[in-house]
Parts: C-alpha cells; structure tokens; sequence
C-alpha cells in the first residue's frame, strides 16, 4: 500500500472512488451520482490550490481511496482545516488504509500550522466511529437535505495535539 500526493491524471478514477463509496455508505440516497460529473467535479478540485488531494493505492499500484484536506470559505477560525472528505472502496475499509490516509492529512495541517480541524459526516454514516475514535468531538448537528431526504449532519471537532494518529 502506497498513499501519495493526487495529481490532475488521478482524477477520472478518484471519481469513480468517490462515487462507488457514497453507494455503498448510502445504499438508499445518492444513487443518482455519475462518474462522469464527478470527474468534472474533481477536476474542478485540482485547479482550488486550497485544497490538497492524496491517494492510496494498493499494492498493485491501483488508486483505492482518497482523502483531502484544506480549509473551507465559512471556516473563519483561526489557525483551523477541514477534512473535506476520506472515500475508501468499501473491499478495502477496516485495513488500515482510512488511518493512513487520516495520518497523511492531519501531516498536513501540522505542516500549515493548523491546531484545530474539522469535518462533516452524516450521522447514519458509519465513519463517523472512525473520526471518533481518531479523537473527534461533536460540535453541533443540523439537519440537511440530500435528494428530498432530510439528514443530520454531525460537524466533529479535532485538536491536533490530541489526535491518536499524529
């Protein structure tokens, strides 16, 4: 298992990642996501020089997750990052691939200088355990809706000189 900086060649199949994964968390919400807007999507994410993008790979040099960081426009804390999204094939969730990717990220922040991070996951997504055990904290939960379904999102609190993973 390899995790390495994302470049703009990666994106077609970080698309496809990001929405084999939201299909399998979301069985029952966002089947109406496409390859194909997705790539837009995350070539778009390419050009936001904010944003930082690593993949991993297996050991046959196949791209099976992504995870990326930065800091959103309505994050107006100080010296503070957003995890903006973790998406790992769902064959390869619980191998330890999620907390290496996190570690590369959290590296990150702590190279930017970053004390606090934060990220948003809906409740009924099982990760949510992970950022937890990770040392996340809730901040708050507001409803949301996604294709006419009304979802909590739950926003989680890190301290960086707390995390398990640093």
């Amino acid at each position: 298992m390899n995790i390495r900086k994302a470049n703009l060649n990666d994106a077609e199949r970080i698309a496809k990642i990001h929405v084999d994964s939201w299909r399998t968390t979301y069985r029952n919400i966002l089947q109406s996501l496409s390859y194909d807007q997705r790539t837009i999507s995350w070539n778009q994410n390419f050009t936001d020089k904010s944003n930082t993008i690593y993949v991993a790979e297996n050991n046959d040099g196949e791209i099976i997750g992504v995870g990326t960081c930065g800091k959103r426009e309505k994050n107006k804390v100080e010296h503070s990052g957003d995890f903006t999204s973790i998406y790992l094939l769902e064959e390869y969730q619980g191998t330890g691939i999620g907390k290496q990717l996190l570690k590369q990220l959290f590296n990150q922040f702590k190279e930017l200088n970053f004390n606090n991070v934060f990220v948003e996951v809906l409740e009924d997504n099982k990760t949510r355990y992970f950022y937890e055990y990770y040392g996340a904290e809730l901040l708050k939960s507001e409803k949301i809706k996604i294709e006419g379904k009304e979802l909590n999102l739950l926003i989680k609190h890190f301290i960086l000189s707390r995390c398990k993973v640093v």
